[in-house]
């Protein structure tokens, strides 16, 4: 039985692992640097104390035992295609097929130490609620959320879990009646954050920031970042008591010391069917790929676990002697639940349809139902709507 390796405990690397292990012919083994999936989408609660750091984990243990794959925790330090092993901080691992899907990394902006980053690392968001109930307890303050891009890969952007941090900071501030007291500041480089959405869903942010009296700073480009806030490159300031801010993403440094043809913000090239630039059996998934297609499109959840189905079905399909193949560009698009911490909207963009559903209360409550519904179908315990 030849052996399937995938790198990676996210989104991509789990659901590459375990469609994997379904088609029953391939030894296969997950390698994370941690011993847990995080749940970045519900993650964004956690600052607001209306949920905790481990109800956004799921144990990889969990997730193993219910798939059936091989688990190695262990951090990658190097990839050699050529040679087929992937060497780890303690040992090195040998492969027939390998699926990369080990995330991206963050471009490091002056000054990144002055700020907190819901995108960041898991702990981040701890950090994040910490601050944040020091300034309610001092009773005052000013609060800015923002993010960045990379201009080198316009999908290297993500900027909704910013967008719906901010939202739920402005609830959080209404219910215990101290949003007066505080003030609350979106900023972002490109002119319209959030376009990538569409016009509808630019047109309800706008509208959102208007009624919850959020101000906002547009069209500048960061210079750098202070203890005191934010300095943009015409000089001016913007003073906060608390920064986050979602840098745009770039390539691990782990793929710049392996030998994996690369594009210029350092993600792995690969073609339609998610095969690696100059190999054979190494494909890569997830935000850890070079995505192309239409201007609009962004690393995201959903994105990662096509781009791992189509992976796998490739790789089942070489393995069969089948001509088949499947491509991920087809599925390229932008779904998401926006959440407003008393509400949300659903918001959905492909190729010929761009659309925005209001989901007032029942919204909120639909994302925590999906976290739950990940929770179950991750570890076997209820079994995966087709599509969803």
């Amino acid at each position: 039985m030849k052996k399937a390796l995938v790198l990676g405990g996210g989104f991509a690397g789990v659901q590459a692992a375990i469609d994997l292990q379904k088609t029953k012919i391939f030894d296969v083994t997950l390698m994370s640097d941690r011993d847990y999936l995080f749940l970045y989408p519900t993650s964004i609660w956690i600052p607001t104390r209306e949920s905790t750091f481990d109800n956004a984990k799921i144990s990889l243990r969990d997730i193993q035992k219910a798939n059936g794959f091989r688990l190695v925790i262990d951090m990658v330090k190097e990839i050699r295609t050529y040679e087929q092993i992937v060497i780890g901080g303690t040992g090195t691992l040998h492969y027939d097929f390998l699926v990369i899907g080990i995330g991206a990394g963050k471009m490091m902006p002056a000054g990144h130490e002055h700020t907190l980053s819901i995108c960041g690392s898991p702990e981040s968001s701890l950090a994040i609620r910490d601050r944040l109930d020091a300034l309610i307890e001092r009773g005052a303050g000013s609060i800015a959320v923002g993010f960045g891009g990379n201009p080198k890969d316009v999908s290297a952007v993500r900027g909704g879990p910013a967008f719906e941090l901010m939202f739920n900071i402005e609830t959080m501030l209404k219910k215990k009646k101290i949003r007066d007291k505080f003030t609350l500041t979106f900023f972002a480089p490109m002119a319209e954050p959030g376009a990538r959405m569409g016009k509808k869903a630019l047109s309800m942010i706008d509208t959102m920031f208007t009624t919850s009296g959020i101000l906002h700073r547009y069209g500048k480009k960061i210079q750098a970042f202070t203890p005191l806030g934010v300095t943009f490159e015409d000089g001016s300031q913007l003073d906060a008591d608390l920064v986050v801010f979602i840098a745009g993403a770039a390539g691990p440094s782990v793929f710049r010391s392996s030998d994996l043809h690369l594009n210029d913000a350092g993600f792995i090239k690969i073609d339609d069917h998610c095969l690696v630039e100059g190999t054979t059996n190494v494909y890569a998934v997830g935000d850890s790929a070079a995505i192309e297609g239409p201007g609009w499109r962004a690393k995201q959840g959903h994105t990662a676990e096509v781009m791992a189905r189509v992976a796998v079905f490739n790789i089942a399909a070489i393995e069969r002697h089948e001509t088949e193949r499947k491509g991920y560009k087809e599925h390229l698009s932008i779904m998401c639940i926006m959440d407003t911490g008393n509400g949300a909207a659903f918001v959905y963009r492909d190729s010929t349809k761009n659309f925005v559903i209001p989901l007032p209360v029942i919204g909120h409550w639909l994302k925590q139902a999906w976290g739950t519904y990940t929770k179950l179908t991750k570890t076997g315990r209820m079994p995966r709507i087709p599509g969803v």
